[in-house]
């Protein structure tokens, strides 16, 4: 009987030691770093909010993918070359996360999107906006990546445990874990992705390119679980500074097409789709939402960092009163344009349905999450935009069909057919991001190098825009193109101001 109670004893000290060590090695909970809690700034480039349980990779995984795979990337600079931004001294990207949940984790932040950047020259470190569009992600692209490196040959435990041997000494038991639990796991997973991301595989649709994703796509395909359909939307990624100007009692709607009803309906779905699953903590999630609901509705827009003449300027508010103010800044402003209006691409609005409104509603509802949500009815147009940072938010249109406000003030006919997008060099002539090689002589750069370098660098890093593919057209919005060149210069030198 002694020897009995002995050998009970030991199992139950043995299950004890399991257990921790199960819970140590896979549940154990770090938090989020307090360089990272204690400044806004950085809890929103670099803070959590949960998205590490589901869809998080493990971190070694994801350090040595460009290691292994450099070949499946668009150029040299692993995660960089797809216009992911880094910080100089940061250990991970602008728009991701590390947190310990039993093992080292990599998530996504709202950052990854709405982070902008610009340069004056290409010599220059890039400007890093917070709550600016991140005009420079290629996240097709990345979405494409996970996929195909999951499905080559060397993603297996042999490859990447020879090279995560080069950079960490992980010990015997955490060597174990990745070579028998977490590639094996990550692999399955991330194939597993393959089928939601179909429609992305598509040659007959157009790319993203840099700057731009199909929001309700996404939506449809994961939150919803939809059949792929035959519909393709891409838009720019939204600037979300000053976000508590949009006031639903005024009329006002949220998104590009006004398919939300408020600011926190927004922010909570785009958390959502990051964490990609019911959250793990209803209480720790919506302290994210409130938190970023306060932290946006305040941030203010980026003020012009050029020079600007403020005689020109002057003269330019007259001209917005008269040919732009009554959608721009009236009571107008934040409501839908009808899109026999405004006459821009409709492929944004034949991606989403009142069906998908309300099956989206539905799900967040069984999440036990409440808010306003998504507009329950079909989408007539386009959001007239509030124009404050608009200096930051090219290309325009709600696609990215025009690459800066000097070609939007010309006719269609006139507006560039093709330009290369992503480029981070800022052109204070055209009022927006340089995109041709020609402009590396009109800008005013006044090294041959920076010139040289320029011309070398538009086509290379940026992504090829063509008008003439689907969901892509340039036309509409032609309001203020018969303006004389006096009055559209003087314009533009106003909405710098804005």
């Amino acid at each position: 009987m002694r020897k009995l109670k002995i050998i009970l004893l030991l199992l139950v000290i043995l299950g004890l030691v399991g257990a921790y060590v199960g819970w140590y090695k896979f549940f154990r909970d770090e938090g989020i770093p307090e360089w990272i809690t204690k400044d806004p700034d950085m809890r929103f480039k670099y803070g959590s909010i949960g998205a590490e349980h589901e869809v998080g990779l493990p971190y070694w995984i994801w350090y040595v993918i460009p290691r292994v795979f450099g070949d499946k990337f668009p150029g040299p600079g692993g995660y960089t070359s797809l216009g992911i931004q880094w910080e100089e001294g940061q250990e991970i990207p602008i728009g991701f996360t590390k947190r310990v949940i039993g093992f080292a984790r990599i998530g996504n932040t709202c950052s990854s999107c709405h982070v902008a950047s610009w340069r004056a020259k290409p010599s220059d470190k890039p400007t890093f906006v917070i709550a600016g569009p991140n005009h420079t992600l290629n996240l097709e692209t990345f979405f494409r990546l996970l996929v195909d490196v999951a499905k080559d040959p060397r993603f297996n435990s042999d490859v990447l445990m020879g090279e995560i041997r080069l950079v960490a000494d992980l010990s015997w038991i955490d060597k174990l874990i990745y070579r028998y639990l977490l590639i094996p796991i990550t692999k399955k997973r991330l194939i597993e992705r393959e089928q939601q991301f179909a429609w992305i595989y598509r040659k007959d649709f157009p790319e993203w390119g840099r700057g731009r994703d199909d929001a309700m796509n996404l939506t449809k395909y994961f939150m919803i679980e939809e059949p792929m359909d035959n519909s393709t939307g891409p838009t720019d990624m939204p600037s979300i500074w000053n976000l508590q100007k949009y006031r639903p009692e005024k009329g006002h709607f949220m998104n590009l097409a006004g398919d939300s009803h408020d600011a926190r309906s927004v922010i909570m779905d785009s958390a959502l789709g990051l964490v990609g699953a019911r959250p793990k903590s209803k209480t720790e999630f919506l302290g994210h939402i409130d938190w970023f609901e306060d932290y946006l509705g305040k941030y203010p827009p980026p003020k012009y960092p050029f020079p600007i003449d403020q005689a020109k300027a002057t003269a330019g508010k007259l001209v917005f009163d008269q040919a732009c103010a009554s959608c721009h800044a009236s009571e107008r402003t934040g409501t839908r344009v009808p899109i026999a209006e405004v006459g821009t691409d409709r492929g944004r609005l034949d991606t989403w349905s009142k069906e998908a409104a309300i099956k989206a509603n539905k799900v967040v509802r069984e999440f036990g999450l409440e808010r306003k949500g998504l507009v329950e009815e079909p989408l007539i147009g386009y959001v007239a935009s509030f124009l404050d940072g608009i200096w930051l938010r090219a290309p325009y249109l709600h696609h990215g069909a025009v690459p800066t406000l000097r070609d939007l003030l010309e006719p269609v006919e006139k507006r560039p057919m093709s330009f290369f997008r992503g480029y981070t060099v800022y052109n204070p002539i055209k009022v927006g991001f340089v995109t041709t090689k020609q402009e590396a002589d009109t800008i005013g750069l006044t090294d041959d190098r920076e010139r040289e370098q320029l011309r070398e660098d538009v086509e290379r890093i940026g992504t090829k825009f063509d008008v003439s593919q689907r969901a892509s057209s340039n036309q509409g919005h032609t309001f203020g193109t018969e303006l004389p060149d006096k009055d559209k210069d003087a314009l533009m030198e106003y909405l710098k101001m804005l």
